[in-house]
């Protein structure tokens, strides 16, 4: 369940409450409107939060991406290649102990956050390579 779904959720046993009052249609549409207001304020500011998390997410892989270290800008490969090693050797029983629970569900999160991250990698450096083409545009068309 996502937390949209949840917070109407949340919010649909109120509206059923006013459904079932016992006053005017018009009392009925004016609590349900205010619900449904203090339901959209709720649902703007997650919508805000998710938007900070994500600007927050793209600015540490934009740091790592645009790094001077090797080290920096190749850890989520390195570390997705050591993660692959383990599988196959996990797989052909050449580890002396087969591997954790808990370390396939560590793959399945790393996995996850490494094809988001390269996706959000590649979406950074077109962006940056775009964005002094769009410099020049805007200062050429000032001048």
């Amino acid at each position: 369940m996502n937390v949209f779904s949840f917070i109407s959720n949340l919010f649909e046993p109120a509206v059923k409450l006013v459904d079932e009052l016992h006053t005017s249609d018009e009392e009925r549409l004016q609590l349900q409107s205010q619900i449904k207001a203090v339901e959209n304020e709720l649902l703007a500011k997650v919508i805000a939060y998710e938007n900070q998390l994500l600007q927050s997410k793209t600015d540490i892989i934009t740091a790592e991406s645009t790094g001077q270290s090797w080290i920096q800008r190749n850890w989520r490969p390195i570390t997705m290649l050591t993660f692959l090693v383990l599988v196959v050797m996990d797989s052909f029983g050449w580890l002396p102990n087969p591997l954790a629970d808990e370390a396939w569900t560590l793959l399945q999160i790393g996995l996850g956050g490494y094809v988001a991250g390269r996706s959000a990698e590649k979406i950074t450096h077109q962006y940056l390579q775009a964005r002094p083409a769009d410099n020049k545009n805007t200062n050429t068309a000032k001048g």
